[in-house]
């Protein structure tokens, strides 16, 4: 089916920037021309009029949890890649914490299956770092690449054990996969069910502090400078973790980082009514430490905005603080949420869509770009047009998010994967 996305604003950072059409044949981007320009040879089925939005390279979300197998009540596959391309994400990948945990190429190639069989988003599995996410015995990382995974993480838990980690990013150097790594140490955080700061006090919560992240941060780093490996920090949420990951840079390690838009959007504060909506892992942060990731990604530090995607059902939600599940579904309200950043000058809308679309396509090595013969993996988005969120309406299976009744700006009008409309307004 061949299809024109004309009137739009492309933009594909460090590529091309400015008004083209987009004729699209067989999957690809065939031609790249000047609009309204004429072209002849292919007969165009369908034209998407993209006036007033902006065409980009596919939103890439590097850290979702989808749940399947094992967890189906949370989130499918489909489910989880439904939204996603409502979210203008055309890939997404996967963490491993499933039932059975994806440390086999059996689960590596159900997931790839599923998410080809669901026909929305991409899915690009994570493999777990050690059997059964335990952090006692690597897995088998050449198997698990041949198999389609595309980085390393026994993200939900740390790998506690320094000379694990040390081999893993030693093996995995040798087959080109970056280790993601979940930084926590659990005997510092342990017991705690939020921030440790004076919100917990107040409310009195037992605390997580900072130093439970950033002490793992500063042990990975250093593991990651020894062995030459790389080492990607998943969820930054601490001031501190920052400072660690741009002097790293500043030397040279071969380090990149994530964050998610509630750690530049919210603070602990949130928490003042006992909301578990408002309950993740790491935990929501003080106002310093959300300005400090906010200046991480402004400068570089922070290379990647990814959602940490983590469904959850009322079952393990609607209970007492201390005894609910951790996280937040992120698919859908992402962009609107990482827009901000723009309008408030932290970021320039090129900026944004690098973090959102070709960073985490570099960390992860797949494919990226608006540019003839490209893959046409494609969102439109509509930067203008206000709502109020709805959680109710999400198309996640869950509906645990914090940003109910919240006014977002900015949406994804349509999303294409492989040059199939599979989603559009």
């Amino acid at each position: 089916m061949a299809i024109r996305i004309s009137g739009g604003t492309v933009l594909d950072p460090g590529r091309i920037s400015g008004q083209y059409d987009l004729l699209i044949d067989q999957g690809v981007i065939l031609k790249i021309l000047e609009p309204g320009a004429p072209f002849e040879g292919v007969e165009i089925e369908k034209t998407i009029d993209a006036k007033g939005m902006l065409v980009t390279p596919g939103l890439i979300d590097m850290h979702v949890h989808l749940r399947e197998p094992g967890f189906e009540y949370k989130e499918t596959i489909e489910t989880g890649c439904r939204a996603a391309v409502r979210g203008g994400f055309t890939a997404v990948c996967s963490m491993p914490n499933t039932r059975p945990v994806n440390d086999n190429r059996q689960v590596t190639e159900y997931i790839i299956q599923k998410a080809k069989d669901a026909g929305f988003a991409r899915v690009y599995p994570a493999a777990a770092i050690s059997t059964l996410s335990k952090g006692q015995a690597l897995c088998e990382y050449g198997d698990l690449k041949d198999a389609g995974a595309v980085a390393l993480t026994d993200d939900g838990l740390p790998v506690a054990n320094g000379q694990l980690m040390r081999r893993a990013l030693e093996y995995a150097k040798g087959f080109g996969l970056p280790i993601i790594s979940h930084c926590e140490d659990m005997e510092l955080a342990a017991g705690g069910c939020m921030n440790e700061g004076p919100v917990a006090t107040r409310l009195g919560l037992p605390g997580i502090p900072n130093i439970s992240e950033s002490l793992m941060v500063q042990r990975d780093i250093g593991l990651a400078e020894l062995t030459g490996g790389r080492i990607h920090i998943a969820h930054v949420s601490t001031r501190e973790s920052v400072a660690a990951i741009r002097d790293a840079k500043k030397r040279g390690v071969n380090v990149t980082a994530e964050t998610a838009p509630h750690y530049f959007t919210l603070t602990d504060e949130r928490v003042m009514d006992y909301d578990t909506s408002a309950k993740m892992n790491p935990p929501l942060r003080s106002e310093d430490d959300r300005q400090a990731i906010r200046d991480g990604l402004a400068d570089g530090t922070l290379d990647v905005i990814a959602t940490d995607h983590a469904p959850h059902s009322p079952l393990e939600k609607n209970v007492e603080f201390s005894q609910a599940a951790n996280g937040i579904v992120g698919l859908e309200t992402s962009f609107p949420l990482s827009l901000r950043l723009v309008a408030e000058n932290v970021l320039t809308l090129e900026d944004l869509i690098r973090k959102m679309s070709v960073n985490p396509a570099v960390v992860l090595g797949v494919p990226c770009g608006i540019f003839e013969g490209a893959v046409a993996d494609i969102a439109i988005l509509d930067l203008e047009t206000e709502y109020v969120l709805d959680g109710n309406d999400l198309w996640s299976k869950s509906k645990n998010t914090p940003f109910g009744g919240m006014t977002l700006k900015g949406r994804a009008v349509a999303t294409l994967v492989g040059g199939h409309v599979v989603y559009e307004i």
